[in-house]
């Protein structure tokens, strides 16, 4: 079967006005909204779209008939997102598997409430998660070198002197002395504990960031120039942390944020984050998948709960060299991106008709007239532009939709699906090594 699904954004602080409203075709209310959740999971389960009087979710349809709704009998082990990026979210890391079914136990004996805030095992699952930009994507993602850290943290320190902010510049001398010495994940756990001990340095660097910032883009710094013109200084990092500091000043994390990879996605380019990386979305439009949990271990950058030693004793504080995640073709039309987990799995599809002129935000030579795409499990799809049309062979009318920009389906495990029309598609489903 083939079910229209719905749900409705949820309103964190960091989400976007304007996005997610102008995806899904409704009206802004000027409240954030940040992300749209398509699954199964019972923190925000999908709706079946207008079936009945009485409203059902996904979970409600899984529990009807497990064996053919489900997956293993059970529910979707993944969830698709689309998020609207309005605002930095937190600096935060997810739990691999045993950390996780520990951590949930754990809280579980302690007769911790799963909705309590200082929760940080909502699953006993773990959160691997991929997400890929429809617009431009900012993020910070996994450990990048420290040396280059340090470059930057003595920049500010330099600044400072000059303006005269003395405390301010030993402040951010005395946080790159801790990145030099020993081994760079020992020193990267240490700075992550320091930084949040709010020693009186730390407190100083901090006041004084704003006001360098703002001398150096107003080029009343004399080396700054200097720098910038020399390419020292990377102006896409003064702007993430000129973003930073504005919606959360004081706060270590901007500190911590040197740290990491500053990372721009193009649409359709990708980041995975497995067990233990970790990143923050500062900007941007993106669809993302994971297993289906809820897990974050938070490092600022948030008015949620901070547990530092725990996220200190998960975190993985090797060097990413990477943090794009590549795609592969496998057909005309047809991309994915399938990272070694069984979970989840994420294609994009892109349609056209051959006589139809473009407008759908896409090259014609990036899509096909027709994509044929096996379902042996469950899908969850979402269009993210044009109108297309999906249908099983030798289609009943419930085999047969169309959908335009915005809507979202359920698609049953069965036969395969055609897709037809002139749009973007992105469909998830369980991972390769599981189809």
């Amino acid at each position: 079967m083939l079910i229209f699904i719905e749900n409705t954004p949820r309103a964190y602080a960091w989400g976007s006005t304007e996005a997610l409203p102008d995806m899904l075709g409704t009206a802004p209310t000027g409240e954030p909204q940040a992300e749209l959740w398509l699954g199964t999971h019972p923190g925000s389960p999908a709706h079946v779209a207008k079936a009945t009087p009485v409203q059902h979710t996904l979970i409600d349809l899984v529990e009807s008939d497990p064996d053919r709704y489900g997956v293993d009998g059970g529910p979707l082990p993944f969830l698709l997102k689309v998020l609207a990026i309005g605002a930095p979210l937190s600096l935060q890391v997810h739990p691999d598997r045993d950390q996780a079914a520990a951590g949930f136990a754990a809280e579980e004996a302690a007769g911790v409430p799963r909705d309590a805030r200082e929760r940080n095992y909502c699953d006993p699952t773990h959160k691997p998660e991929l997400l890929v930009a429809l617009s431009e994507v900012t993020a910070l993602s996994g450990f990048r070198d420290l040396a280059n850290a340090r470059e930057d943290l003595l920049l500010l320190a330099a600044a400072a002197r000059e303006l005269g902010l003395t405390d301010g510049a030993e402040g951010f001398e005395r946080a790159a002395c801790r990145l030099v010495g020993r081994d760079a994940g020992e020193l990267r756990r240490d700075f992550l504990t320091w930084v949040f001990t709010r020693d009186t340095c730390i407190t100083a660097a901090l006041a004084c960031l704003a006001e360098v910032l703002a001398a150096a883009e107003a080029g009343d710094i004399g080396f700054w120039e200097r720098a910038l013109e020399e390419g020292t200084i990377d102006p896409d990092r003064l702007a993430a942390l000129r973003a930073l500091a504005a919606a959360h000043p004081s706060d270590p994390g901007v500190l911590v944020s040197l740290l990491l990879h500053l990372v721009h996605l193009a649409p359709g380019e990708a980041i995975f984050l497995g067990a233990g990386q970790i990143h923050a979305y500062l900007s941007g439009v993106a669809v993302e998948v994971m297993a289906s949990s809820d897990n974050v271990l938070r490092a600022g950058l948030t008015q949620k709960h901070i547990d530092i030693e725990e996220l200190c004793r998960i975190v993985n504080t090797g060097e990413l060299v990477d943090p794009r995640f590549p795609s592969e073709r496998l057909d005309h039309g047809l991309i994915a991106w399938r990272p070694e987990v069984p979970e989840f799995q994420l294609m994009r599809a892109r349609v056209r008709e051959a006589d139809a002129e473009t407008g759908s935000g896409f090259s014609d030579a990036d899509a096909a007239t027709r994509i044929d795409l096996p379902a042996p499990s469950p899908v969850v799809l979402v269009v993210t532009a044009g109108k297309v049309r999906i249908e099983r062979p030798d289609a009943q009318p419930s085999e047969v939709v169309s959908a335009r920009r915005g809507q979202s389906l359920y698609v049953s495990a069965g036969e395969p699906i055609c897709i037809t029309g002139h749009g973007e598609v992105f469909l998830a489903t369980v991972g390769h090594d599981e189809r």
